[in-house]
């Protein structure tokens, strides 16, 4: 963000905060009358006064939320929705402040929006969680000397127990809160202009390679379609079976199945597969065939099936 743009911000939420706490506070009778404007009549400036007079308390609020390292007027905006969502669903007629009422809501709108953008790994997802994620630091501060680095085994049985959740639940989450999300693209030193980004090898092929050895094994393969066409049909039935299969055929089964000895079936085998490689050299020379995607390929070697 620019600073022009972090200066406007700033100055906007500290005229926003001087205008919500300079608002009259309402005495009991003034809050539950425009109150029941807003239900039975649904009155908006009644509305407009209720919610102006505590948005002091979405304020307050926040501050309390401000070591999440989350931005002032974001946490103030979610609470702001949490104050709205209270003003629709206050009943005056249960007798209890909207002050009372408003303060679950906003709490829980400003937890919600933290849960979201703390990380962006996903975290307290179930109740238990959620109160694991917001009570670990105080209860720890509270049951150990906030000075030790490491967070004790005595200390994560005592959270554990007092907020009754798993003991492997709390070492996770401390360890989580323990560290931050870090940009692959923040620089790793001050002077220099490395990323970590810089540092990550990836041993997989790049889409360019990928698509070159799926252009390269059509080409070929038609090559050796071609080339296998002018085989005999008695000599493509042993180059397939010898070469181009899975499962090599023995020389005697290939014999037994032809009525020639395995001899025999050798000495075909070795001349059909000269005069293969020889038509594939060819073919790969033949202008009309086109070349290689890749020029520095070898040609292909009949060695294993091509689909």
């Amino acid at each position: 963000m620019p600073i022009r743009d972090a200066t406007n911000t700033l100055t906007r939420n500290r005229a926003f905060i001087s205008a919500a706490m300079a608002a009259p506070m309402l005495t009991r009778e003034r809050e539950f009358e425009i109150a029941r404007q807003w239900r039975e009549e649904e009155n908006e400036d009644a509305l407009h006064e209720l919610v102006t007079a505590y948005v002091r308390l979405v304020v307050s609020m926040a501050s309390k939320f401000g070591n999440y390292g989350l931005p002032r007027g974001d946490l103030i905006q979610e609470g702001n929705i949490g104050l709205m969502q209270a003003a629709a669903r206050f009943e005056p007629d249960r007798e209890i402040r909207f002050s009372t009422y408003a303060s679950w809501w906003i709490k829980s709108s400003m937890q919600d929006y933290i849960l979201r953008n703390w990380s962006i790994v996903r975290s307290g997802t179930s109740a238990g969680q959620k109160s694991l994620f917001f009570n670990l630091r105080w209860l720890r501060a509270k049951i150990q000397n906030p000075r030790d680095a490491n967070i004790s085994a005595e200390t994560l049985g005592a959270i554990s127990r007092k907020l009754r959740v798993k003991l492997k639940d709390v070492e996770n989450m401390s360890n989580r809160l323990a560290s931050r999300d870090q940009s692959l693209s923040a620089p790793v030193s001050e002077d220099g202009d490395d990323s970590l980004e810089s540092f990550l090898v990836d041993s997989k092929p790049n889409p360019e390679d990928v698509t070159i050895r799926v252009c390269d094994g059509e080409i070929r393969g038609r090559w050796l379609k071609n080339a296998m066409g002018e085989l005999s049909e008695r000599e493509q039935f042993i180059i397939r079976e010898r070469r181009l299969n899975e499962e090599k055929v023995t020389l005697e089964v290939l014999g037994g199945q032809l009525g020639i000895t395995k001899e025999r079936v050798r000495q075909i085998e070795h001349k059909a597969f000269e005069k293969l490689k020889c038509s594939v050299v060819r073919i790969s020379q033949d202008p009309r065939e086109g070349g290689l995607c890749s020029p520095d390929m070898p040609l292909p070697r009949v060695k294993r099936r091509i689909n």
